[in-house]
């Protein structure tokens, strides 16, 4: 299935993570802290709960769904259960926006999830080394899709760029050559995804987090320049790829901060337009980027991409209002055409294993609403 566009209607998607099940949640800290689990328990267990996640985004109207990364201890911190060269340390990360804010810079960080994550430094030659996972988890979301009659779905997998944010280098040269290197094993990942005929959703916080962690140092001239490389990087690793079958993800960070230091849409756009994908799915619902649609005013958007924003928030237990949502798919409608358009969510509901920043049934909730607004926008604007 290529990026899906619908001469008919809005059709919804989601950024991937979705709430994992309690007990999941219990054997998977388990795994991390390197206490014995039994293999095949937690592979039936994982399984089994791809199929009850892609039941219930069925049932929300969810259109594009995904295997909610249940299998992942996060979206990009699962790499290192499946490369080689990662046994090393790694820096630890600032966030600027949050350096003004000690405090809250605390409560992020001690997050039950964000706090138990490992990122061991790259100190060796990167290769894969688990070829097995990611065969597992394009299986388990095939049997989900035939067991709940989806549509459509995608997997995600990290973008070199974001490894690179993550995890520290002291084993290649120079970050070129450490990147180009993340890419060049990330390649196996998103062919075994793409060859299966799911989607590839690419996470790229590094092109819009990446500004105030990784690059906080370099003014915007500079940043731009190194998240062009991140973009060759990842066109290097998509080269074999139709990029009808990839859709990029763009993120300024899934935490509730005060994000003032976040690079605007309109810096990076141009750069994310270079990635050789589909569609783009951004933060377009939070307090800091919902004003920035009025970027489409000026930047016209190529004609082979579809637009995903956010039109409800990963980080608020607020339902957002169909009403609400319909009007931001028509005001986004309004300046791009309806059908470069899908509705989807400003980032993911489980963004690393035991983090719910959003109540697991308030998700579902918020998802059935996403839903019923796109309804009520295609009504208006297929009148």
């Amino acid at each position: 299935t290529e990026m899906i566009r619908s001469t008919e209607r809005i059709l919804t998607t989601h950024t991937g993570s979705l709430p994992r099940p309690d007990d999941l949640i219990k054997l998977m800290f388990a795994k991390e802290e390197g206490n014995p689990v039994d293999k095949e328990n937690l592979k039936a267990r994982v399984a089994l709960a791809v199929s009850e996640i892609v039941l219930k985004q069925i049932e929300a109207g969810i259109d594009i769904v995904s295997d909610g990364e249940v299998s992942k201890p996060s979206y990009a911190t699962y790499i290192k259960d499946r490369l080689n060269g990662f046994g090393g340390e790694s820096v630890s990360l600032k966030y600027q926006d949050l350096v003004e804010f000690p405090s809250m810079a605390q409560r992020v960080f001690n997050d039950p999830g964000r706090s138990r994550r490992k990122t061991p430094g790259c100190n060796d030659e990167i290769t894969v080394n688990d070829k097995q996972a990611v065969l597992d988890d394009v299986l388990n979301l095939q049997n989900a899709i035939v067991n709940n009659e989806a549509n459509s779905s995608f997997i995600s997998a990290a973008s070199p760029g974001v490894i690179s944010l993550f995890f520290s280098n002291t084993h290649y040269p120079d970050f070129e050559a450490y990147i180009f290197a993340v890419a060049d094993a990330m390649k196996y990942e998103y062919e075994a995804i793409t060859n299966s005929g799911i989607g590839l959703q690419i996470d790229c916080p590094d092109l819009a987090m990446g500004r105030h962690i990784q690059y906080a140092a370099l003014d915007t001239a500079n940043f731009q320049k190194q998240a062009e490389m991140h973009v060759s990087a990842l066109n290097h690793a998509l080269q074999n790829i139709n990029p009808d079958l990839v859709r990029l993800h763009l993120c300024w960070g899934n935490y509730e901060g005060p994000h003032h230091c976040d690079v605007p849409l309109s810096d990076i756009i141009d750069i994310a337009f270079k990635a050789h994908v589909s569609g783009i799915s951004f933060e377009a619902a939070n307090p800091r980027h919902a004003h920035e649609y009025t970027i489409f005013d000026e930047v016209s958007v190529p004609d082979h991409l579809v637009l995903i924003p956010g039109v409800i928030e990963s980080k608020s237990n607020f339902i957002e209002h169909p009403e609400l949502i319909a009007q931001r798919i028509e005001r986004m409608a309004k300046r791009i055409g309806r059908e470069q358009l899908i509705a989807g969510s400003d980032c993911g509901f489980g963004t690393w294993v035991g983090q719910a920043a959003v109540e697991p049934e308030i998700v579902w909730a918020k998802l059935a609403a996403l839903a019923e607004g796109a309804r009520i926008a295609s009504e208006k604007l297929w009148k």
